[in-house]
């Protein structure tokens, strides 16, 4: 789940393998270009870690990155609904 810490959302993910993890980041990265609305991520093999924060507005979270989070989360279930 998300957790809000130092300004920004937080949130690990875990995916079966590496291909599966980066297929996810593709995924959120045409949601994340569609929203104009980008997130600082890192990946190792199967881990994801992701945080949000809305630079224009100071480095605070805002409604843009709330909206992303619930992308991120469709996203995620739906991957793993299918495994």
């Amino acid at each position: 789940m998300w957790r809000e810490e130092e300004n920004s959302l937080k949130r690990s993910l875990t995916f079966k393998d590496f291909k599966q993890a980066l297929a996810f980041m593709n995924a959120v990265g045409e949601v994340a270009e569609e929203m104009n609305h980008h997130p600082w991520w890192s990946n190792v093999y199967n881990k994801v870690a992701i945080e949000l924060t809305t630079h224009d507005a100071g480095n605070t979270v805002t409604e843009k990155d709330l909206a992303l989070a619930r992308r991120i989360d469709e996203i995620y279930d739906r991957m793993m609904a299918g495994n």
